[in-house]
């Protein structure tokens, strides 16, 4: 349903011309904005001083494309923003294409976002007034943003700096902020994205480009942030956030937030609030329909009952693998590997540690073993490779944690899988995932044993090595003291043996 808000005086006018469509009148509504504050989104309309004026749409109802501030009052004009928000843009043509040949290249633009249709960047329309350049910086952004496979991400940067700087409003610097802020958390890039949504936080002037903000930044934050005091800050914006969606009952935005606070909760280790949260947003998403949604909570789901699992509540190991095989059945192999591996080396993680007798811990073991392998399988070395890391790391963690086997070496297995790791995880750029893996390695080398007879001095060497580069490379103090308790250790052992 699209909403125009006027005041009474052009009511009549404006049931009129939605009248010389077949049934439009089923599809707009018409509201004294006297009397109702018109809802910033993309399904709004307000005339007004005999224009049309589009707003901001923060209810990201339509891509966020940014039309000119106001249009001439004309039938054209207003059957054409209608058939554009009702997306029937040969309706849009059919009133626009001889009237107003750039406003219906305009709305074509929208059309082509939406559908992922080919965009030619020299057409979009231009203009230097004070609102113009803001426009002009604005959408070259958002198109080369949202339109553009493989766009110059270094020019799509400028354009946004570009709309930040020529922002007519606050509320449209935060507009940018916003989306800016969301390509730069795409590119992981994440102490910029936390300064631009700041930025737009500070500029926001509407009660919902405030909250938009704030969900964006504490969004970022948690990306990021592990200490308690900056969790309480990110707790604060989630709930200010929360009770605004859940007060303008906006279901996809309050499940987006409550996805947010259980991650917080997972980190505090509030399992049971945590999973209240998730469970509350799953039963939105599958409400609304969203199945990519409902799978990503689902692996939210799955990963916090395996941490409460971990932290002495064993029942819920079975309870996780299943949220995880939920998961599985919409991010198959053949649409989502990336996912798809990481949900398998997950399970692997799980089966590895279900508690059961002596007689089936075999049986987890060979289900564990094979989740392991399926996503090593899906997981390309050389266009995945930190990911490609993680499962190898993973799985020889998981060897460890096997059954001792008849017919091979479990801790030679696992050696194995932590120098594969280790060849992708440099010192210089993952130092504390390296340490954690060589820390892995040292405690693989222990569980083999040593020789009764002599020391084996080339084993000895690469220990000493080993734990040593933890010392040199590792920013956790904690690993650091780990790997000096190990050289200890070794240095024990040589004496004896001499």
């Amino acid at each position: 349903m699209l909403t125009i808000y006027s005041t009474t005086k052009y009511h009549d006018w404006i049931s009129e011309v939605i009248a010389r469509e077949n049934r439009l009148d089923e599809l707009v509504r018409i509201v004294d904005y006297l009397e109702e504050r018109p809802i910033p989104s993309a399904h709004s309309l307000v005339i007004k001083q005999d224009h049309i004026y589009p707003l901001l749409d923060w209810y990201n109802v339509m891509p966020p494309y940014v039309l000119g501030e106001r249009l001439e009052l004309r039938p054209e004009y207003l059957l054409g923003l209608v058939y554009a928000r009702l997306n029937n843009y040969e309706r849009v043509y059919h009133f626009l294409a001889d009237v107003d040949p750039v406003l219906n290249q305009e709305l074509d633009i929208y059309n082509r976002l939406s559908h992922g249709l080919h965009i030619d960047i020299i057409d979009l329309p231009s203009s230097l007034d004070y609102y113009g350049e803001y426009r002009l910086m604005h959408n070259h952004a958002i198109v080369r943003h949202y339109g553009i496979e493989e766009a110059d991400l270094e020019q799509t940067k400028y354009y946004y700096l570009q709309a930040l700087e020529t922002a007519p409003t606050g509320d449209h610097r935060a507009f940018s902020a916003k989306h800016f802020g969301h390509l730069l958390t795409d590119l992981n890039e994440m102490e910029d994205a936390i300064r631009v949504f700041k930025i737009g936080l500070a500029s926001a002037e509407s009660e919902e480009a405030k909250m938009a903000l704030c969900h964006a930044l504490a969004h970022a934050r948690l990306t990021q942030s592990t200490h308690n005091e900056s969790l309480v800050e990110i707790k604060d914006h989630l709930w200010k956030a929360l009770q605004h969606y859940e007060s303008q009952e906006r279901p996809l935005e309050t499940a987006m937030v409550l996805l947010d606070a259980a991650t917080v909760c997972h980190r505090e280790a509030s399992w049971s609030e945590g999973l209240g949260y998730i469970t509350r947003s799953i039963s939105i998403f599958e409400e609304l329909g969203e199945k990519e949604l409902t799978a990503d909570a689902f692996m939210r789901k799955g990963s916090l009952l395996f941490a409460w699992a971990q932290d002495g509540n064993p029942q819920f190991y079975r309870k996780a693998a299943e949220a995880l095989q939920k998961a599985v059945r919409t991010f198959r192999k053949e649409d989502s590997p990336t996912i798809y591996a990481d949900l398998q080396q997950q399970l692997g993680l799980i089966y590895a540690e279900v508690p059961d007798d002596a007689k089936k811990k075999g049986m987890w073991a060979a289900i564990s073993s094979t989740a392991f392998k399926e996503a090593l399988s899906v997981c390309d070395r050389e266009t995945n490779p930190q990911l490609y890391a993680t499962i190898c790391n993973h799985y020889g963690n998981a060897l460890l944690k096997y059954p001792q086997a008849k017919l091979t070496d479990n801790v030679e297995k696992a050696l194995f899988y932590y120098n594969e790791a280790l060849q992708l995880r440099s010192a210089k750029d993952m130092p504390g995932a390296r340490s954690l893996t060589l820390l892995n390695y040292l405690e693989a080398q222990w569980q083999l044993g040593t020789d009764d007879d002599q020391l084996d001095e080339a084993r000895f060497d690469d220990m000493l090595s080993r734990a040593e580069e933890v010392i040199a490379i590792s920013p956790d103090q904690s690993l650091v003291e780990q790997a000096q308790e190990h050289i200890d250790r070794l240095n024990l052992l040589k004496t004896v043996y001499a």
